[in-house]
């Protein structure tokens, strides 16, 4: 069968397709060896510390690029089936092929998919993520109804800046105090935050709450594998069904009070997912810290733009939500997304059978240098127009109708937060390894080994 080849590296054949391309068993290893090994080690639910920062030392995900450049090369750029019995898996190595199976989801293109729905069932077994058809299209409805992914201020965006800014005028005296910020003092700080704008004030200091949450997801690293923790789960979503049903002002459980719902919406079951998202975005909100600390223009130019705002009143900061999707580009919170065929299709010119799973390995993407001239360098401008993705398989919050809901409140906290840290404060990273403009990035950064000495300025 007669195959070109689109701009991009898409495979372009007739609507039938070709069967994919198939990768060796020596070449299937390395992939799981290189590529999806590192990323469920260091925990894909929850993180595991102690991994990520061996994961830095070996530079993982730069390993994770070099292995699918080498299958590109090797292969094409087409879908690569890999050898993996009794399993239909394909690995996407064209940007557009990326960007297709996405935007066609959920419709062949599932985001419910066995693995999924052995991960997040351990706290969420109604969640949208791993729902399909009606159900799906409910929990969809009611999220965005909640979440309002098309604004870029939120509804409850006053609510929201005070509660940030209260948390972290504590954070910086804290810092001030004692000279340093590190991980343990803003992930605390963080938390406290995420938990007064999902639950609301009486939930700030509620630790236990969210430690539940998080034995619940470290059971959900293990995805099938694990037996389950019924008992648990029951009750971390009868103590969210209390939170939820007092609907504190200001908070999105008021706004889950307000949304429409339905018998089959389960809207308590919508809520860990944003507790979860928010967990991944304070790393990646830490991380774009340490990128500004050590890269002098953009700082200045974020210090001179801050200056002339008043950030007592909500508002979108374009260089700071910039560096936070710089920070997600760089370092994936979701390195690798799924998706499932809900019947026969093609991707890339290349047929895929039902049930056959689409393993799109972000880091790859993100770092691609055949794509990406500055893939290793801290590039906001990728990111200056804030409406729509800047290339094609940059996929921060994923893309196409599956788009992560609660990217623009993820977005506007994290800004804000840095804004309130920035605008009367000086940063400077103490810790290794060495960041800055001179050098590429590393391939994998562990946040939370970052330290960074704060003085009032």
């Amino acid at each position: 069968m007669e195959n070109t080849r689109g701009g991009d590296g898409t495979a372009v054949q007739d609507a039938a397709g070709a069967a994919p391309t198939r990768a060796s068993v020596p070449d299937t290893l390395r992939v799981l060896a290189t590529a999806l090994a590192p990323v469920v080690a260091r925990g894909v639910i929850i993180r595991r510390p102690r991994v990520v920062a061996l994961a830095e030392r070996v530079d993982a995900d730069r390993r994770l690029v070099r292995t699918l450049a080498r299958l590109r090369e090797r292969y094409g750029s087409a879908p690569l089936r890999l050898a993996v019995p009794g399993r239909s898996v394909v690995l996407p190595l064209a940007p557009g092929d990326v960007d297709d199976a996405l935007a066609r989801s959920p419709e062949p293109f599932a985001t419910s998919t066995p693995e999924k729905r052995g991960a997040l069932a351990h706290f969420q077994p109604h969640n949208v993520l791993i729902s399909r058809g009606a159900a799906r299209a409910d929990r969809r409805r009611f999220t965005e109804a909640v979440l309002e992914p098309e604004r870029p201020l939120h509804h409850l965006a006053e609510p929201v800046v005070a509660v940030v800014r209260e948390e972290a005028a504590e954070l910086l005296a804290v810092a001030e105090r004692t000279g340093a910020l590190d991980w343990d003092a803003f992930g605390a700080a963080w938390m406290r935050i995420v938990r007064r704008v999902v639950l609301g004030d009486s939930a700030r200091d509620d630790t236990a709450f969210t430690d539940l949450l998080a034995q619940l997801r470290g059971a959900g690293n293990w995805s099938v594998l694990h037996p389950g923790a019924p008992r648990r789960r029951a009750e971390f979503l009868e103590q969210l069904r209390t939170r939820l049903a007092r609907a504190e002002p200001g908070s999105l459980a008021e706004a889950v009070a307000q949304a429409p719902a339905t018998a089959q919406t389960h809207p308590v079951e919508q809520v860990p997912q944003w507790l979860f998202a928010f967990d991944p975005a304070g790393l990646a909100t830490f991380r774009a810290l340490a990128l500004l600390a050590t890269h002098p223009r953009e700082r200045a130019a974020v210090r001179e733009d801050l200056a002339g705002r008043d950030l007592a009143v909500p508002q979108d900061v374009p260089d700071l939500r910039a560096a936070v999707l710089e920070s997600v580009r760089l370092w994936p919170t979701t390195p690798a997304i799924l998706r499932e065929t809900t019947t026969a299709t093609t991707l890339g010119g290349r047929a895929l059978p039902a049930r056959t799973l689409v393993l799109v390995l972000s880091s790859f993407f993100h770092r691609d240098a055949a794509h990406l001239p500055d893939a290793d360098r801290f590039a906001p401008r990728l990111w200056d127009d804030a409406t729509a993705l800047p290339a094609r398989g940059l996929v921060p919050f994923s893309a196409g109708p599956a788009i992560c809901p609660g990217r623009n409140v993820v977005l506007f906290v994290g800004s804000t937060l840095l804004a309130t840290l920035l605008e009367h404060h000086d940063v400077r990273l103490t810790s290794h390894p060495r960041l800055g403009p001179e050098r590429p990035l590393p391939g994998t950064l562990n946040p939370y080994g970052l330290r960074f000495a704060v003085s009032a300025s």
